[in-house]
């Protein structure tokens, strides 16, 4: 039986880190908007260029997706003192986590397309707060496609539900006709 992929946590570590202080000045930032950019940074990355930033596993959980270990990497950066979690109570009476670093990421370890990436999903998720930026991860295949805890694969960045046009169609069915996919029956 084969081990279940980590990826690099202490890439995760730092990404936190930056996402928190790129972050700091978002008064809708919070534990949900965190999953949500870090899902997308990786995800994105991955269809892109082959390759997600940090590659640890994510899950499907009821708010959207999110790093299967981000809670115990995020309590280790508090216990080393990098990191401390506030919650704050809002107008509505739901309450907002948010991850504030105490000191700053590692840059060393992201290549400059990477930050690039990640500056861009935190600016374009900007003024949603944790409701709307959960309903936008929701649109992902990869978590429709799932059910509570289980495993977003990488691979479900390059599968779409959205309806083919005509255009597409018409193309499928003149590949199919030119492999000898047609179906004989009809």
């Amino acid at each position: 039986m084969m081990a279940a992929v980590v990826g690099d946590e202490e890439k995760l570590a730092e990404l936190i880190l930056y996402i928190s202080q790129k972050s700091a000045t978002d008064p809708k930032f919070g534990a949900v908007k965190l999953n949500k950019i870090l899902y997308l940074s990786d995800f994105l990355a991955f269809g892109n260029w082959g390759e997600p930033i940090t590659a640890v596993p994510y899950q499907h959980l009821r708010m959207g997706p999110a790093p299967t270990r981000l809670i115990p990497v995020r309590d280790a950066l508090q216990k080393s003192g990098k990191l401390v979690v506030q919650t704050l109570p809002l107008k509505s009476g739901n309450r907002q986590v948010r991850t504030v670093n105490l000191v700053d990421p590692n840059l060393k370890v992201f290549s400059g397309r990477e930050i690039a990436l990640v500056d861009s999903i935190i600016q374009d998720l900007w003024d949603m707060d944790a409701e709307q930026s959960s309903e936008f991860s929701h649109r992902f295949v990869g978590w429709k496609m799932t059910r509570e805890g289980e495993p977003i694969p990488y691979g479900s960045i390059f599968i779409s539900d959205e309806p083919l046009s005509p255009a597409e169609i018409q193309r499928g069915q003149e590949l199919a006709g030119e492999f000898g996919l047609t179906d004989k029956t009809t």
